[in-house]
């Protein structure tokens, strides 16, 4: 029997990522990302809920991360989710759930400088800073005969 862990989230960084290196020496970068969703209740009233998710990146993509990941900033990432535990000084076991990125977009222009690709990934699930690969662009095909270039302005989100 096969299963699936993958998460997909567009919102806006709720806090500027920190950054620290493990005893290994492995970079890891840590914030949340906010998203939002909008109903309307059987009374015809319009709700909103914001909800908060944990963001973990490792090696390359976290140094990235440093540079131009920023609060306010709208991103989309996309990983796995894990649960880590541990017992806190208190005696009390405490659990958090997390977004282990292993592919990231920078939605918004601020901050990045022009010509500066926007999508970074590792080129495998495992947080090894050997196996982080350097920033990809990538590009959408246009099905046309004319060439035309696409911008986030395009983008229906």
């Amino acid at each position: 029997m096969y299963s699936l862990n993958r998460s997909q989230l567009i919102g806006n960084v709720t806090r500027d990522p920190e950054v620290r290196q493990t005893s290994t020496g492995q970079v890891v970068a840590s914030f949340s990302i906010a998203t939002n969703r909008v109903w309307t209740d059987k009374m015809g009233q319009r709700q909103e809920k914001a909800d908060f998710h944990n963001v973990v990146v490792w090696g390359r993509l976290a140094e990235i991360c440093q540079q131009y990941v920023k609060k306010g900033r709208k991103i989309y990432v996309e990983g796995r989710m894990q649960t880590r535990d541990w017992e806190g000084e208190d005696g009390v076991r405490r659990y958090r759930t997390e977004v282990v990125v292993e592919n990231m977009i920078l939605l918004d222009r601020s901050g990045m400088p022009t010509g500066e690709n926007r999508n970074f990934q590792t080129s495998s699930a495992a947080p090894s800073a050997e196996q982080v690969s350097s920033p990809q662009p990538k590009t959408p095909s246009v099905p046309s005969d004319k060439e035309e270039e696409m911008s986030l302005d395009d983008l229906p989100f």
